[in-house]
């Protein structure tokens, strides 16, 4: 799942996909990194009921990455 999430994707968009037994809905930052992750099974709506992750990252003054770590926020119900 983290090999999945650290890939870059289309900037600000929202990337739906299946993941083994989970439905994953993840959005993305201007630089194409996921930020936000739901994780669960899709509803008859189509949206995700599961749990919800936020990506903290920290950059130096050249642009690198210093931290790198997901923090469980909660229950993922729309």
């Amino acid at each position: 799942m983290l090999a999945e999430l650290a890939k870059t994707y289309e900037p600000s968009s929202l990337i739906e996909k299946r993941f083994g037994r989970y439905d994953i809905a993840f959005k993305t930052d201007e630089g194409g990194r996921p930020i936000l992750l739901f994780m669960g099974v899709k509803d008859e709506n189509g949206h995700i009921r599961g749990e919800r992750y936020a990506r903290r990252l920290k950059f130096n003054d050249a642009g690198e990455v210093l931290k790198d770590h997901w923090e469980h926020k909660g229950k993922a119900i729309p």
